[in-house]
């Protein structure tokens, strides 16, 4: 089988795939979930339950406001104790929902709704009363995603199977587990966007899911699977887009503009639930690993559940290094055990002391090695003094916004700078400063 890959950059770090052949478990419910308004991208959900409601699994307690934003569900039945501000990973002084667990576990699956005659604006609909969200990270409202601009004709729908991550595995797992799951989940997805033509791409250190999607997709002649290179980062959409079909996503643009769309495999198994057993994403599959971990393993996990639930239930060595939410490439540090799961948790990552990023950063010796591995082409050793110099507005025109932020820079970085967390820094600089001209300008 040929293998596709991107042209321009990239790493290849140890890939760290401990849980490949771990199966997908339960983990235990846990006594109380915190469940934030704003797990995605767009505006936080406004909450519609208070102290003391009684609440059921799955009941929608969070609204979507406007038209980039999602529904949020309560992930376990039981009752309110507090509607309550904290932070967390990514923002400050954000509305939680706090449940004690109690009362009834909900069975979603004794009952398949045949979708088969259903228009596609009323599964786009389902998708967005089940406050579906790119569960790759992005966290982006899917069914905005699914809602191209009509002046926009898409032609090719892609699946992203590469999870290039290290130490991650729940996609991997969920291909191998529930492949027909994921092909009835794209055939939904053909139909909302009336595309004839899929792309699925799975990295070739996974042979076993590239074995069963093909087999589940077989006979189909709209879908196609390709083996990809394994390299990182290979599940970046541009990336993928560029390895499967050759098209460039233009600078400041989205994969739209070329004619796809792209959703990534626990995505797609969302959908699938939200349509065929009209369940709301309310649950996850993450890994739980790191080298020290005895109990590491792929688990489905409620939304809310706090980290330290699965600290307690999975086990963590008294002496360990970060705690990443996510991959090591693109994950955030894990600063509080109390922050929850959320929709956009694939993974709790547990690094070796001896592993630790360094947190000692050594001036710039204008080695290069930045620039040859940047996948998008850029010089981040040359946003890194414009952004130094505190001159964003340079920045961007030299492809600050291009960053998909995949940590390649500073995985080679021989001087140990963050890079990636300079340029967030630098991005949200400027889009605060371009939201506040705006409201200025009325």
């Amino acid at each position: 089988m040929e293998l596709k890959h991107f042209t321009k950059g990239g790493v290849h770090p140890y890939d760290s795939k401990y849980t490949s052949e771990k199966p997908i478990t339960n983990a235990h419910l846990p006594k109380q979930v915190r469940i934030p308004m704003n797990m995605h991208i767009g505006a936080p959900a406004k909450v519609l339950v208070k102290a003391g409601d009684k609440v059921e699994e799955g009941q929608l307690i969070g609204e979507a406001v406007g038209f980039i934003s999602a529904n949020i569900h309560a992930s376990v039945s039981g009752t309110v104790i507090a509607v309550e501000k904290a932070d967390t990973l990514v923002a400050k002084g954000v509305d939680y929902v706090v449940i004690e667990t109690g009362g009834s576990i909900r069975n979603w699956y004794d009952k398949k709704f045949d979708y088969s005659k259903t228009p596609p604006e009323k599964l786009l609909e389902m998708v967005k009363a089940a406050g579906v969200v790119g569960m790759g990270g992005a966290t982006f409202p899917t069914h905005v995603k699914l809602s191209p601009p009509k002046e926009k004709q898409m032609d090719i729908f892609i699946v992203n199977g590469a999870e290039c991550e290290p130490y991650l595995t729940i996609d991997h797992r969920t291909m191998v587990e529930k492949p027909d799951a994921i092909i009835e989940g794209v055939n939904i997805i053909k139909k909302i966007l009336g595309v004839k033509r899929v792309m699925i791409g799975i990295e070739e250190n996974k042979p076993d899911a590239i074995e069963a999607i093909s087999k589940a997709s077989e006979g189909d002649p709209s879908i196609e699977v390709y083996a990809l290179r394994t390299r990182y980062p290979q599940g970046g959409e541009k990336q993928l887009i560029q390895a499967l079909t050759g098209r460039e996503v233009p600078s400041g643009g989205l994969p739209s503009d070329v004619g796809i769309v792209v959703q990534n495999v626990a995505t797609i198994f969302a959908i699938y639930e939200a349509v065929v057993f009209q369940k709301p994403l309310i649950e996850r599959g993450l890994t739980y690993t790191g080298e020290q971990i005895e109990m590491r393993g792929n688990y489905k996990v409620r939304i809310g559940s706090p980290v330290q639930e699965l600290i307690n239930e999975f086990g963590m060595p008294a002496e360990h290094g970060t705690v990443i939410a996510g991959g090591p490439m693109m994950g955030l540090e894990l600063t509080d055990m109390k922050f929850p799961v959320t929709k956009g948790t694939s993974g709790i990552v547990v690094l070796p002391k001896k592993k630790d990023y360094a947190v000692n950063d050594y001036p710039c010796i204008r080695c290069g090695r930045c620039q040859f591995v940047c996948p998008i082409g850029l010089e981040p050793w040359y946003l890194k003094t414009l952004t130094d110099k505190s001159l964003i507005e340079e920045a961007v025109e030299r492809g600050l916004l291009d960053c998909i932020e995949c940590g390649s820079c500073s995985f080679v970085c021989p001087s140990t700078i963050p890079l990636v967390a300079m340029f967030r820094f630098g991005k949200g600089f400027w889009r605060r400063k371009q939201a506040a001209a705006a409201k200025q300008a009325g």
